[in-house]
């Protein structure tokens, strides 16, 4: 995320998303939060604080907390501090793994009007069975969303305990499992049906802009992985434009697919390549049998790149053959080809020829177009503000430089779309694609100041996606 620009107008809170959120999505909205400034211990300061006055409004006083080693038990620490005059009980579990934050947030608490249990084992934990029996409030801030597999010991006989206890169980986040609970309170956005939200200062940009966090969505190569893994990518393109397939095909190799075909009329000798020769001067009809054996093998499909005005029936006979496609380029002309899962990458002259519609400068009138355009699949509106919509959901992303204006820097973005595609779904691959491909110009601009060349491209989006740049 870039820093410095204006301030985002009242407007873009139309593009906030409601309703439950996943594990997933809500750790890359606190990532790019915390990428635009907003620390850890800020947001467990709003969780925390908010949590103590959940505990205030269900009325007791009595209030037994109990605390994990995740940031989760870290916003009932601060619930703590906040709940001092009623002198609430605190129980912790210790042992290796607690995080920086929680750690610093229980030395702070060391010196609070709050009585500490420190407990590693579930007799430790028995030993405080009367104080379970008394308490009036419990909060359950024992694990958070990230949990996997079995509950452990001593936090099994926490949750045991609690539930069979007569006390109101306000849990922090998501329930403990297991935990029998009154109240959830959610930070930012529910995460279970039935959670009461509380707000906790995540910026709006944070969630409607991309950023480092959504990064966090792609996993490391398997130490196991063997060819193919990464995902193959088929791109069918090129005649009258001859570099423009084989720029997506780079594109898409340093974005983790394993193999990349371009099937076009035109050869250039690039050795990462695996070229797939079509007779002639364009992709006509006789191609299409040829293309077809080639769809059978492929993860994604590009089409458009390179591919001129006269192909276009070809494209339209070949979609409804793919499992997924990117449509580029060329391949942007009404009838729309289409396809069960579909990736749409226009610019704005593109996007009034799919359409008919002309769009402004203005990005909320231009996501609103775009989300209602109709488009049957994910549209990736490319500008200085990309756009990337399912026709529900919008994104905006800012990454770029006007030195991308050189020709085939869309290219690159159709073939880095393509391998994420291969890994992930539509929209989280356009929104992907889009940020990685304008941080990588970004970072080319930063040495060289002018003279871009779309091939210099691929090598820095690696970077960005799996080295120093993004995360």
């Amino acid at each position: 995320m870039t820093q410095g620009h204006d301030p985002l107008p009242a407007a873009m809170a139309e593009f906030a998303e409601t309703g439950l959120i996943t594990h997933e999505r809500m750790r890359a909205v606190d990532a790019n939060a915390r990428a635009l400034g907003l620390t850890s211990l800020q947001l467990m300061e709003g969780a925390g604080r908010a949590l103590s006055e959940s505990v205030r409004a269900s009325g007791g006083s009595q209030v037994l907390i109990l605390c994990g080693k995740g940031n989760n038990g870290g916003d009932g620490m601060v619930a703590a501090r906040y709940l001092q005059d009623l002198g609430p009980d605190v129980v912790v579990v210790t042992g290796p793994g607690m995080t920086v934050e929680t750690a610093s947030q229980l030395e702070v608490l060391s010196h609070c009007r709050v009585s500490v249990f420190p407990v590693a084992c579930r007799e430790e934990v028995m030993a405080l069975r009367a104080m379970f029996l008394q308490a009036e409030v419990i909060v359950d801030a024992l694990l958070g969303t990230g949990l996997s597999g079995a509950l452990r010991e001593p936090v099994r006989t926490c949750v045991d305990l609690a539930s069979g206890s007569t006390a109101t169980v306000i849990s922090a986040d998501v329930p403990t499992p297991g935990m029998r609970t009154d109240v959830i309170l959610a930070f930012h956005r529910p995460k279970v049906e039935g959670s009461r939200v509380a707000g906790i200062g995540i910026p709006l940009e944070a969630e409607i802009f991309t950023g480092p966090g959504d990064l966090l969505v792609l996993k490391k190569r398997r130490p196991d992985a063997h060819k193919g893994n990464g995902g193959e990518v088929l791109v069918v393109g090129g005649g009258p434009y001859q570099g423009a397939p084989y720029l997506c095909g780079l594109g898409a190799l340093r974005a983790g697919a394993d193999i990349v075909r371009i099937a076009s009329p035109v050869f250039e000798p690039v050795p990462d390549l695996i070229y797939e020769p079509l007779d002639g001067a364009i992709i006509e009809a006789e191609h299409i049998g040829q293309i077809l054996r080639l769809i059978d093998h492929a993860d994604v499909v590009v089409m458009g790149p390179g591919l001129g005005d006269q192909s276009h029936h070809v494209v339209r006979a070949l979609a409804p053959h793919c499992r997924k496609a990117v449509f580029d380029a060329d391949a942007l002309r009404t009838p729309l080809p289409q396809t069960g899962n579909a990736l749409y990458t226009p610019h704005a002259g593109e996007f009034e020829r799919m359409t008919g519609c002309r769009i402004g400068d203005d990005p909320i009138g231009r996501a609103r177009m775009v989300r209602e355009s109709g488009i049957p699949g994910i549209t990736l509106l490319k500008g200085g503000i990309d756009i990337i919509s399912d026709g529900v959901r919008v994104r905006f992303n800012r990454t770029g430089t006007p030195l991308m204006t050189v020709g085939g820097t869309g290219d690159v973005l159709a073939g880095v779309a393509a391998a994420l595609f291969c890994q992930l779904p539509a929209f989280e691959a356009a929104c992907i694609a889009a940020y990685v491909n304008g941080r990588a110009g970004m970072a080319i601009e930063q040495e060289c100041a002018g003279g871009m060349l779309a091939s210099d491209l691929p090598a820095q989006v690696a970077l960005e996606l799996f080295g120093k740049g993004g995360r």
